[in-house]
């Protein structure tokens, strides 16, 4: 280690202070160590391989799956002074071999690469060469085949072990569930390695679920409550973006589409607008968003339910990377349901993959079910407690109607005991209902005390039942034995009755209901109406300067640093080098234009 990491943080970054969980990581890697990362999404997981980089000999070898990723690392890192570049297919050749030379010179700290380019034989004998700082994969969860986001490519990059040994390699990602996690150790050869987590909680999100009712005017409803902000409506096909970008356009709302059918050139002009401009909807399937460093993006909506919740949780962790007041707004119904079945079964996954996807899918739907805390919902999912009550979701802010479901529940455990915890939902709720299928009759299902105790209430609603016992822990999934439920930690005290049940009764939820019990969180997000001025006129300038570089206005301060701009009004700069996230790179290239409009503002005061 050549540098201190604090040192590096505070020179380059210009941040005083690590966040929470951060320092041990880079510490860690900076002396030489391994590390698997989870952090969630706007929690820093990029500056736990970028000060060690800085803090070693050599260049940085950084796994990315998008080039879009890489472009927006890159450049935010030489807004900040540090020489790195990426490495990928939209450079010529005479580019590439630029980079590789300044790689070999040492003239680069960090190079971002595809998997696919660092498996290639050609490519790792001329790292060889090279002084290596240490490998960080990003993105890590695309090496399991369990995960959301699987990348054959991913799985070769366990032989770096052998390959590179003494070099530190890095694991990160922000959604990978236990299961996932041990595949990636396992996969990458980091099983040995100390594993970093903090909690996965973003308590900025506010949340919230509407069972579909004209679900475009629903999502019109939430939209109108961000007007002048940055956000993300995602829909499960090609054609509904398309269809849902010119129908918002019609309402007034700025939208584009994105989506990977579209001509190379419109999908990236669209993205490169997202990033670059203000007040802008981007309509897009899940081709969009991993790994978008956008950090003020105000909202993400769901018209679609997505796979699971680990994509759930990526794709509305793109909104407020910032920290600041962000929304996640959510429709479903059946015909969401239905769809996303058919293409579990439809699918050309093996068996023991389908299980896990649809056990992942019942996950989600018991988390939009849920008559409690959805925040402790999602967070369950990845094996983190939380007391619930957030105060930040809408079952908080505006509880929905529920009943007492212990007799309910009783029931439904009784049947997955007697039936020897062996059986998907499908056939637990058969047997509640007393229907005599061939299955239920074969297994003798039919002559239990439990056949047809569950009559008064339809296939729907048991199915609703069961997965709201899953997310309490009540009941579990056992995805090794194709998908049977088993009685978990909570069911005996169930049973005995010893435990007390309260089940969601009224699953709609209207717009105009969401817009109610989430008012006050984007109340929050304003600025105080005394700095307001001082913050559009820092806006303009922060918008002048990217313009005139061609770069996304986050790149050259984000939202939170012009905030504390307006709020602390820095009139020299050595106040201005103070603020959180202005180094000694940003201090030299920003600190007299900004300085000079709050100069400006000061007088017009006068």
């Amino acid at each position: 280690m050549t540098q201190d990491p604090q040192e590096v943080l505070q020179r380059v970054f210009g941040h005083a202070a690590f966040r929470e969980g951060q320092e041990a990581v880079v510490r860690t890697v900076a002396e030489g160590g391994d590390a698997v990362v989870l952090f969630p999404t706007g929690r820093g997981k990029s500056l736990c391989y970028q000060v060690p980089a800085l803090c070693r000999e050599g260049v940085a070898v950084i796994v990315s799956p998008l080039i879009a990723l890489m472009r927006d690392q890159v450049e935010a890192l030489r807004q900040a002074g540090v020489p790195a570049a990426a490495l990928n297919s939209t450079l010529d050749q005479a580019g590439a071999a630029k980079v590789r030379d300044d790689m070999r010179g040492g003239r680069l700290k960090l190079v971002y690469v595809t998997p696919e380019r660092l498996t290639g034989e050609r490519f790792l004998d001329f790292l060889s060469g090279c002084r290596i700082a240490l490998f960080a994969i990003d993105e890590a969860h695309c090496v399991s085949s369990w995960g959301h986001d699987f990348r054959p490519e991913y799985g070769m990059l366990g032989m770096l072990a052998e390959r590179f040994p003494g070099v530190p390699r890095m694991a990160l990602t922000a959604t990978a569930d236990p299961m996932t996690r041990e595949d990636l150790r396992h996969r990458l050869a980091l099983s040995h390695a100390p594993v970093f987590s903090s909690s996965f909680d973003r308590p900025n999100i506010a949340y919230a679920v509407a069972e579909k009712d004209n679900a475009r005017q629903q999502l019109l409803a939430f939209l109108k409550r961000h007007k002048g902000a940055s956000g993300i409506v995602y829909c499960l096909s090609r054609k509904k973006v398309e269809e849902t970008a010119a129908w918002l356009s019609g309402q007034g709302v700025r939208s584009l589409p994105y989506h990977a059918g579209l001509d190379r050139s419109v999908r990236d002009a669209n993205q490169d607008a997202f990033l670059k401009e203000e007040n802008l909807c981007l309509v897009a399937t899940i081709a969009f968003g991993m790994g978008i460093d956008k950090p003020d993006v105000r909202y993400v909506a769901h018209l679609d339910l997505p796979s699971s919740v680990e994509a759930y949780y990526q794709e509305t962790g793109r909104a407020g990377r910032d920290g600041l007041p962000s929304q996640a707004w959510m429709a479903y119904g059946m015909a969401d349901l239905v769809m996303r079945r058919k293409m579990i079964d439809e699918g050309n996954a093996p068996d023991a993959v389908k299980r896990v996807e649809r056990g992942k899918l019942n996950a989600l739907l018991g988390i939009a079910e849920t008559a409690g805390c959805r925040r402790q919902a999602i967070l369950a999912h990845f094996g983190e407690a939380h007391p619930g009550s957030c105060g930040n979701c809408d079952n908080c802010l505006s509880p929905a109607a529920t009943y007492d479901g212990t007799v309910d529940a009783q029931k439904a455990l009784s049947a997955i005991v007697r039936t020897g915890q062996r059986y998907g939902g499908g056939h637990v709720v058969d047997v509640l209902r007393g229907k005599a299928t061939e299955k239920a009759r074969r297994a003798g299902h039919d002559k239990l005390p439990t056949f047809g105790v569950g009559k008064d209430m339809d296939e729907r609603g048991w199915n609703s039942v069961i997965r709201q016992l899953t997310v309490m822990g009540a009941i579990e999934v056992d995805h090794a034995e194709h998908g049977a439920l088993k009685a978990g930690p909570e069911a005996r005290a169930i049973l005995r009755g010893e435990r007390a049940v309260q089940l969601r009764k009224d699953r709609a939820m209207r717009a105009s209901d969401v817009t109610r019990s989430l008012r006050a969180s984007v109340a929050a997000a304003e600025v105080d109406p005394s700095d307001a001025p001082l913050f559009e006129s820092l806006r303009s300038e922060r918008m002048r300067l990217a313009r005139a570089q061609g770069v996304a206005p986050y790149m050259v301060f984000p939202d939170a640093a012009l905030r504390e701009m307006a709020r602390l009004r820095p009139r020299d700069r050595d106040a201005f080098a103070a603020l959180p996230g202005v180094g000694e790179a940003k201090l030299a290239r920003y600190g007299e234009a900004f300085l000079a409009v709050v100069a400006g503002a000061d007088a017009v005061a006068a």
